[in-house]
């Protein structure tokens, strides 16, 4: 039997999906050193108050500074506070102490998590924002089509929200995208925009988890979609864990342990709306 003459070669590297939460050119993607910042931030919603009309006062004898009553009498909206909580991630690699010194572990988890940092995120925040928050306005008769169900989105959106929104879609529903002109990419930032102008976040992440509100499964052959306000994430910078070889070995085992981490923020403002739709 011929010996084994494979040759150790590089990993095959990968680029993640260029519309995804992080790539989005849409998306607000700010790396921030403040760990302040990082422990969860809120402000205060701006564009969920509506802006109102009211009958011209000279119409009647009110006066144009009358606020008290009659036709000059006006509504005013208490802005509400809100706010988004940490998401960290992490990446491990695990090795025998043979072949692997420190700095190679340690960029293996680096490169892990400079790979999948965007698909992680995206689970994550699907299940902590997405799912917890939304309105579903599936009809009661199940799901739609992808064309009815983006309408349905952002006709929910435009109802809360007059501003540019962002449109989340599972990876596994992306192809049918180009159906009917749903979805076209800008020529200018290369974003990806309906028809109403709403950005889309493509997902690797929510293809993995294509849960419902409450974090009910899809059926089989469905998927649910999402839209929301736009998006302003806060990344921070890598940790890694431990600093230096000697700690990173279990002595008992002789294996090689190393860690990196990064925690992000995902805001978004004013209605989260979903829909279960068809992939047929």
């Amino acid at each position: 039997m011929a010996a084994d003459m494979r040759v150790y070669v590089e990993a095959i590297g990968g680029t993640p999906l260029p519309h995804g939460i992080l790539g989005a050119p849409c998306t607000q993607v700010r790396d921030v050193s403040d760990e302040h910042e990082l422990l969860g931030v809120e402000w205060l919603a701006l564009g969920c108050c509506p802006v109102e009309s009211w009958k011209n006062p000279c119409d009647d004898d009110e006066s144009p500074g009358d606020v008290s009553g009659g036709a000059a009498e006006k509504e005013f909206c208490r802005p509400e506070i809100e706010h988004a909580l940490p998401i960290t991630l992490y990446a491990g690699t695990e090795c025998a102490t043979i072949g692997w010194t420190y700095e190679e572990a340690r960029r293996h988890a680096e490169a892990t998590l400079a790979l999948g940092e965007q698909r992680g995120l995206e689970s994550a925040f699907w299940r902590t924002t997405l799912t917890a928050d939304a309105v579903d306005v599936t009809p009661e008769a199940g799901p739609v089509s992808l064309g009815q169900g983006v309408a349905a989105l952002e006709g929910c959106l435009a109802e809360a929200y007059g501003g540019v929104g962002t449109l989340h879609v599972p990876a596994g529903a992306a192809a049918l995208l180009g159906c009917c002109s749903i979805v076209s990419e800008d020529a200018a930032s290369g974003a990806l925009r309906t028809l109403a102008g709403n950005c889309v976040v493509i997902g690797a992440g929510y293809s993995a988890e294509n849960t419902g509100p409450g974090g009910t499964p899809a059926d089989p052959g469905t998927a649910w979609l999402y839209i929301t306000g736009p998006l302003s994430i806060r990344r921070g910078p890598t940790s890694t864990i431990p600093d230096r070889a000697g700690p990173s070995v279990n002595i008992r085992t002789n294996d090689r342990r190393v860690l990196v981490e990064r925690t992000y923020v995902v805001g978004t403002t004013c209605t989260v709306c979903a829909v279960n739709v068809t992939l047929s």
